[in-house]
């Protein structure tokens, strides 16, 4: 598998209590565990997930906050000796204002720690009651347990060993806004996206959430994972599915069963050079860093330092063909119909009435009769001469 430039990403949506940190950490090593077990290389986690997302107004509590950085230093002990990258959600108090943070965590050490772009304040959200927005922060860095950390939404995460790997994170709202940031990161460079979140449960919902996920993950031309809070946090009015999500240049590669009351861990492999691949011939992945300046973060390339393991991604015996009866005869009804419609066109521009075709009764020559049938019967041409 490493030898073909794969890498193993999961989301996670643990079972969680709100606002009983130690709990909540000890379910978060529990999965980093099975996630190390699967030779996971990549881990995301739900947003605040060392809290809950719904405190409310124990957010404000010093003595929430300090429990919260308590157990993200026990987090981090725990991925000591451990290869895979780990982002945990936790709020994170500086100067004075509270911020919504994702920590990037990886062999036992704090690699950096990137606040929340957007903040909702909308319907049922109230974020900026508690939390300031990351254009908001002062620092660049941050003293945690005695080691000075980098902290910003300007950070990007990129393989010491593989100077073409990099990672980005965002956090829920910011997928949801007409610019997020991690299509700015995707431009500077960013190949795989993670996104921990606590987005909630609406009717339709999730089609719509799955959808901004594929969709994302296409126009980045990216691989999307996206961690969403388990049913634990669904205390209040509220409710949360634990609807997690991992998409490859718009195909989904894994989705979570939602409603679940237990832990659950998606995981899935992506093509690292197929994406990579498909920017380099795309000339607007060459316009720069989206318009702003990232700090690079080093880390250990994971891949480098795990033992060879099979590929869990189902590989189609005919990539181009949909497995689905209904879709493959919508793609086929459409292949005829882009043809046909170029065919008319060229027929209409020279003005002629008839075509001549010759046929070898292959398959090629089989499906061009086809087309020229449907695209004289489109323009009028009722009859036809075929000669052998």
């Amino acid at each position: 598998m490493h030898k073909f430039g794969f890498a193993r990403v999961a989301a996670a949506s643990p079972e969680l209590r709100v606002a009983d940190c130690r709990f909540n950490a000890a379910q978060i090593i529990e999965v980093i565990k099975q996630a190390h077990a699967q030779q996971v290389e990549y881990l995301v986690l739900p947003e605040l997930s060392i809290t809950g997302y719904t405190c409310a107004d124990l957010f404000l509590q010093p003595k929430l906050q300090t429990e919260a950085i308590a157990a993200l230093h026990e987090i981090t002990a725990a991925t000591a000796g451990l290869s895979l990258i780990v982002i945990a959600g936790l709020p994170v108090a500086i100067k004075g204002r509270l911020f919504n943070c994702a920590a990037v965590l990886q062999q036992g050490k704090i690699l950096g720690i990137v606040p929340k772009t957007c903040l909702p304040g909308y319907s049922e959200f109230y974020e900026p009651r508690w939390f300031a927005a990351a254009e908001e922060l002062e620092v660049t860095e941050l003293r945690l347990g005695g080691v000075t950390v980098p902290i910003g939404n300007d950070l990007i995460f990129a393989s010491e060993s593989d100077g073409n790997l990099s990672f980005g994170v965002e956090i829920c709202e910011d997928l949801w806004v007409p610019v997020p940031p991690s299509s700015l990161l995707a431009q500077a460079g960013a190949l795989l996206l993670f996104n921990p979140s606590a987005s909630n449960e609406l009717v339709g919902k999730a089609d719509y959430r799955r959808q901004l996920v594929s969709g994302q993950s296409a126009s980045c031309v990216a691989a999307y994972v996206y961690a969403g809070s388990n049913t634990g946090e669904s205390s209040t009015d509220v409710v949360f599915g634990g609807h997690s999500l991992i998409a490859e240049n718009g195909q989904t590669l894994a989705e979570s069963e939602r409603f679940s009351h237990e832990s659950q861990l998606i995981i899935a492999d992506i093509d690292v050079p197929r994406l990579q691949y498909s920017r380099s011939v795309m000339g607007t992945f060459r316009a720069g860093k989206g318009g702003r300046n990232y700090r690079e973060i080093l880390f250990s390339d994971p891949a480098a330092q795990q033992e060879d393991r099979p590929l869990i991604r189902k590989i189609a015996v005919n990539p181009f063909v949909p497995g689905n009866p209904q879709q493959r005869d919508e793609r086929c009804r459409e292949i005829l119909s882009i043809q046909t419609s170029g065919l008319m066109k060229r027929i209409r521009h020279i003005g002629t009435k008839q075509a001549v075709i010759g046929i070898s009764g292959g398959l090629d020559s089989t499906l061009a009769l086809l087309v020229a049938v449907r695209a004289m019967e489109r323009l009028g041409v009722r009859q036809a001469m075929c000669w052998p």
